[in-house]
């Protein structure tokens, strides 16, 4: 239905002072903290993770060389999904310069909308991340102690018991990662990039990554986190997390959390010929996942 007159009857009113509520401060493109962003051309996307070799064997004297055999481990899908929204206004209402008496404060709620839209299905993949439901191309969820590998091992990437973000919990969390292994088990070096924190935990991420002596103790040992850089990209809040307590480490192990475009954001109107109405309409296409779950860590809190 489009927006009348009567829906906008104070905008008619003389001596009005302010129009508000279109106007508050929206947060950034907080994704980019989190994501790679590419582009697709197709409908869906897929990658598909492969297994190199094992450890090379000593060659006894005399005897053949022995040959190993790659393959595939496994393939993650991303499917694009259509994010539009819209409004429209009637030709009197057109006329009247309602429009006009707006100075554009629809469109920028409209862009506010869309915004607000993408920002939320970006956190939402780590919202889910501990739910089966939501499991990716190895068949468990993006956070899990059990990551199936061809050696017939696991990775995991959240604590075997959960825990509270502390000095203990992230100093345990970059050592578990320093112990991840590719699909044959050899070692990867992998390392912590960045913390991300819901804004519950702002101060508590400050206090430990910022600190020059340890935090909570009357001991005057030195932060040995900030000492030895472990966690290089310091931490970002992300706003549209959902649980107070969760908190995750981005990684440096490539192909991990991806973002592709399909189609990027693209502003249209029109007028309908019989009514005389104008419609405006905001649509993009993109899709968020992840492909190697090791691109993060994360626990859901104690």
């Amino acid at each position: 239905m489009a927006i009348s007159r009567a829906q906008l009857l104070k905008e008619l009113l003389p001596g009005l002072n302010a129009l508000f509520g279109l106007e508050y401060a929206k947060y950034g493109e907080e994704h980019k903290e989190i994501f790679e962003t590419e582009t697709s051309e197709r409908s869906f996307e897929e990658e598909t993770k492969l297994s190199g070799f094992t450890a090379a064997p000593v060659k006894n004297e005399g005897a053949s060389l022995a040959y190993d055999n790659a393959q595939e481990a496994w393939t993650a899908r991303y499917n694009h999904e259509t994010i539009a929204q819209g409004f429209s206004l009637t030709e009197e209402a057109i006329e009247d310069n309602l429009y006009d008496s707006l100075s554009g404060r629809y469109t920028k709620a409209l862009a506010r909308s869309m915004a607000y839209t993408k920002q939320v299905k970006a956190a939402n993949v780590l919202n889910n991340g501990f739910n089966a439901a939501f499991a990716g191309g190895d068949g468990v969820a993006l956070f899990s102690t059990a990551h199936p590998l061809v050696s017939g091992g696991v990775n995991s990437n959240r604590p075997a018991t959960n825990a509270d973000l502390n000095e203990t919990s992230l100093e345990n969390a970059v050592i578990q990662i320093a112990g991840w292994t590719d699909e044959r088990g050899l070692l990867i070096a992998a390392k912590p990039v960045k913390l991300v924190v819901p804004p519950a935990l702002m101060f508590v991420a400050t206090r430990l990554l910022e600190t020059e002596l340890r935090v909570g103790t009357a001991d005057n040992d030195i932060n040995a986190i900030k000492n030895n850089g472990s966690i290089p990209g310091g931490y970002t809040v992300n706003h549209y997390l959902t649980d107070t307590n969760g908190w995750y480490l981005t990684t440096d192990v490539p192909n991990g959390m991806k973002h592709f475009v399909r189609v990027p954001l693209q502003n249209s109107m029109d007028g309908d010929f019989d009514t005389g109405n104008v419609r405006y309409k905001s649509r993009e296409r993109y899709s968020f996942g992840f492909s190697d779950p090791l691109g993060m860590f994360g626990s859901p809190g104690a």
